[in-house]
């Protein structure tokens, strides 16, 4: 690539439901930005929230009407009350257009190679048609779903035929040797092949957390429900479990319940958490900072919160979300057999049981184990990967004239 181009990149990144998905494609972006510091970035999201963290300066974003996963292959808007087909439609339109427009040199797909019930396949058709040149890079995270329902709904929405037509490359953000996520999914490689970065996890000094989050000696327990759409059942279990503990629970608290988290729980989880040794706050701004200074981090499942806990070698008790998917439970039972963290699963979770283990987890010491440490530098590899892809397709260009 010549020292004069400045690359256009774009990420799709469908996160109707949590955070996960926006903080991985950032984390990204920032990268990219830094290793090309006169690339353009633009993002396509669609969390209630986008772009919720800071973006960089180079990268700016278009936010499209929410979705939400109902079930496998199943969605639904999550403010606007009109038909899915039409929203669908809308959004589809909107990614076309924009694409066009920007003109990328590169196109990074987060998760789904067809996007959201094939909203993005009018988008690389018409790319592959008339930007010659653009690569096309899918982004998966380590687990996605059981595999009998990832190979139904792809097969049924056209995934794997997107795969063969389009793409270029595939990165996957984790590490073949916990799961090894083409094998369980069937995908084969593309021209450019399958690259498995590690889990991608902001990187940060890691700063002990401000003062107020942790008063005198007394132990602190950070408590994170992720993006918050789905928290409510932790949350409340969690202050149920401290108020059963009574003078037993020495330890502070600071609970996060996302930025998605209903306003009225808010003000509900406040009022039940009246004279308990608990902060309630919406979200914390750097959360990093936060889990290096807790004694013990009790959260859900997602990829996002686990790779931050795993980059700090941090304890965690986790409660894997119940559904729609069983990907935050099959990526507990991996790192719970690691020896990485401790799991409570949601039909075990109760006040009492809850209230147990907080106390046995904050007396132990024998995890996460220190053999079983986890790469957690998914982001700047997955930055290289990608600029590497650009320097080779201009190579290839200038080779083939």
């Amino acid at each position: 690539m010549s020292s004069n181009h400045c690359p256009r990149i774009a990420i799709y990144s469908q996160d109707g439901f949590g955070l996960g998905h926006l903080r991985r494609n950032s984390v990204i972006g920032q990268h990219l930005l830094d290793a090309m510091p006169r690339s353009k970035v633009l993002l396509f999201a669609d969390s209630p929230v986008a772009p919720f963290f800071q973006l960089p300066p180079g990268m700016d974003h278009i936010k499209l009407p929410s979705i939400k996963k109902v079930r496998a292959g199943k969605w639904q808007p999550t403010h606007l009350r009109i038909q899915i087909k039409h929203l669908q439609r809308m959004r589809a339109e909107l990614l076309s257009n924009a694409l066009q427009n920007y003109r990328p040199d590169l196109v990074l797909v987060d998760h789904m190679p067809h996007g959201s019930q094939g909203e993005l396949l009018p988008a690389l058709k018409k790319l592959k048609q008339t930007i010659r040149g653009c690569s096309l890079v899918l982004g998966l995270r380590d687990i996605l779903d059981a595999q009998e329902v990832i190979l139904r709904v792809w097969q049924a929405e056209g995934a794997y035929e997107a795969l063969r037509e389009y793409y270029d490359s595939i990165l996957i953000y984790g590490s073949r040797e916990i799961f090894d996520t083409a094998a369980t999914y069937c995908i084969s490689p593309p021209a450019y092949g399958i690259h498995y970065c590690g889990y991608v996890a902001k990187d940060s000094s890691a700063e002990a957390a401000s003062p107020r989050f942790r008063p005198s000696a007394q132990k602190f327990v950070f408590v994170s429900a992720g993006g918050g759409a789905d928290g409510a059942f932790l949350m409340r279990n969690y202050l149920r479990a401290v108020r059963l503990l009574g003078q037993r629970a020495n330890f502070f608290t600071l609970m996060a319940l996302g930025a998605n988290s209903p306003p009225r729980l808010t003000e509900k989880l406040i009022a039940k958490a009246q004279a308990l040794p608990i902060e309630i706050v919406s979200y914390v701004g750097d959360s990093l900072s936060v889990i290096a200074a807790a004694d013990l981090v009790v959260c859900m499942g997602g990829y996002n919160t686990l790779s931050e806990v795993l980059h700090l070698g941090k304890k965690a008790l986790v409660i894997p979300r119940s559904g729609p998917s069983a990907e935050q439970r099959m990526r507990c039972e991996l790192f719970s057999k690691l020896g990485l963290i401790d799991v409570l699963n949601p039909e075990d979770l109760t006040p009492q049981n809850l209230a147990k283990r907080l106390l046995l987890d904050l007396s132990r010491n024998d995890y996460p184990h220190a053999d079983s440490q986890v790469d957690t530098n998914g982001g700047r590899r997955a930055a290289s990967c990608l600029i590497n892809l650009l320097h080779t397709k201009v190579k290839k260009a200038y080779a083939t004239g």
